[in-house]
């Protein structure tokens, strides 16, 4: 199998579980449906109740996409600031998919107006482009 799907698998399991479980933790501490949004597919499955670890599979073969082509980014721009600052952008781009979620929700979710919700969820997502670009780094780091 390609290296850079292996990584990808691996990272991005890795760095969408802390986006998950932040996310369960804020949910659990505040009751703010943070986590519930984060699984939330229900809107494409309308009458079908899904298992969570369908859900679960949803939200992490996201993370595997974002994780794959930031590897690839990563190997046309050396430069780490440019790499960073890509990554970031791409968690800021699947942090903005809150508005749109939250529209098409079924379910109960946080209001696209809730900004304690909105905060959690950015300030999460930016942790999860980080922790992807430290492990992607930190990884390559080793291999050298």
């Amino acid at each position: 199998m390609n290296n850079k799907i292996i990584k990808s698998i691996i990272i991005g399991t890795i760095s969408g579980s802390v986006l998950g479980g932040l996310l369960w933790l804020i949910e659990e501490s505040t009751g703010e449906k943070v986590y519930t949004l984060l699984l939330n597919v229900d809107f494409i499955f309308k009458d079908k109740l899904l298992p969570i670890w369908l859900e679960w599979f949803f939200h992490l073969f996201i993370s595997w996409v974002i994780v794959y082509i930031f590897l690839v980014i990563q190997s046309i721009w050396k430069a780490l600031s440019i790499q960073l600052l890509f990554i970031l952008c791409l968690s800021l781009i699947a942090a903005s998919s809150y508005f749109p979620l939250t529209i098409l929700a079924i379910k109960e979710t946080p209001s696209i107006t809730n900004i304690e919700a909105i905060f959690y969820w950015f300030v999460v997502h930016l942790l999860y482009g980080i922790s992807v670009y430290w492990l992607v780094n930190r990884k390559v780091n080793k291999d050298k």
